[in-house]
């Protein structure tokens, strides 16, 4: 390959710029997904490399044809491939079919017909012979733009300039992961997490009956290492939703041993029972409260989080009544 490899910029977990600044920031949708640069040749041929630089190009077949909507100009650019539900949102549960088939053609193939993709593109960091990295970000953006990307299988949505707290409000209004803040002066910064790039999460909470646990390693031996939990059915059954492995202080996770130990059982609360090797069960009737981004298509709670015990509520007070049928 003739193109420079490129580790793609990372950003930095933070909160909204401030209002004063608010102007010298573009806004960009978070999107849910798997990153991805591309490196199209100018010949008609693209190749993909995840963050890790693993080539996962044969994993997504219908995204080749963007070698060709490049003619002869090649290129490296940055972005996103997600997976859309019926809504049209990411949907990283639908795209986890797709990843891991970069070494399965014919089966990728086969799931592409299914459950297609779409590549999100946000930045170009070399076009036609010359490198745009030490550009700023508003001129990279102006130069990705110009190609007009859009096609079947990817697009260029356009950045918000200034208005951050409007943009976030929405992306919260419409259910979408959250926000990433870029400053429009700022270089691409390959393999960096930079302050220049700011990631917001919109995060929800919900309250959890604690139904197990496992054990945790090394300096955690003797203490959870996780929580399993799960929430009601307006059936009346403790359906598993996840596990929580992060969260706590050690003063937290010391007391939660005692209580797990005091609580425990050998019959699983759950219906059905999760298959979660080494589960350790206990009597539920310990509620915390989580945090979470979202929920899976089969209710599972995604990145969940520890925040607190309740030992206010009982299983019973606890607010989450999920339908029967998932």
């Amino acid at each position: 390959m003739s193109l420079p490899l490129i580790a793609p910029m990372l950003a930095t977990p933070g909160t909204l710029p401030p209002p004063a600044q608010d102007a010298r920031w573009a806004y960009e949708t978070k999107q849910d997904g798997q990153r991805a640069v591309v490196y199209a040749e100018g010949d008609g041929t693209v190749l993909l490399r995840a963050r890790s630089g693993e080539d996962i190009t044969a994993a997504y077949p219908e995204l080749r044809p963007l070698g060709g909507a490049l003619g002869g100009t090649p290129a490296v650019l940055d972005g996103e491939i997600m997976a859309l539900d019926a809504e049209g949102r990411a949907d990283f549960q639908l795209l986890q079919s797709r990843m891991g088939l970069a070494h399965a053609p014919a089966r990728a193939a086969r799931t592409a017909a299914r459950t297609p993709v779409h590549l999100v593109l946000f930045d170009v960091l070399h076009l036609d012979g010359r490198p745009l990295l030490r550009l700023p970000y508003s001129r990279r953006r102006g130069r990705l733009e110009e190609l007009g990307l859009a096609g079947p299988y990817w697009s260029t949505p356009a950045a918000l300039v200034g208005h951050g707290a409007a943009a976030l409000a929405a992306t919260r209004e419409h259910g979408l992961e959250g926000l990433v803040c870029k400053r429009l002066d700022s270089p691409y910064e390959p393999g960096v997490r930079s302050r220049a790039w700011i990631k917001i999460r919109n995060m929800r909470t919900e309250d959890v009956v604690v139904g197990g646990w496992l054990p945790g390693r090394g300096r955690l031996t003797g203490l959870p290492g996780a929580l399993l939990v799960g929430q009601y059915t307006a059936g009346g059954r403790l359906r598993h939703v996840g596990g929580v492995g992060t969260g706590w202080s050690e003063a937290e996770r010391s007391r939660l041993a005692e209580l797990l130990s005091a609580a425990a059982t050998d019959d699983c609360p759950f219906e059905p029972a999760p298959r979660v090797a080494g589960a350790r069960w206990v009597l539920p009737r310990l509620v915390g409260e989580v945090r979470y981004s979202v929920r899976t298509r089969s209710g599972m709670l995604r990145q969940p989080s520890w925040l607190r015990l309740r030992p206010d509520l009982t299983p019973a007070d606890s607010a989450a009544r999920l339908p029967d049928t998932t």
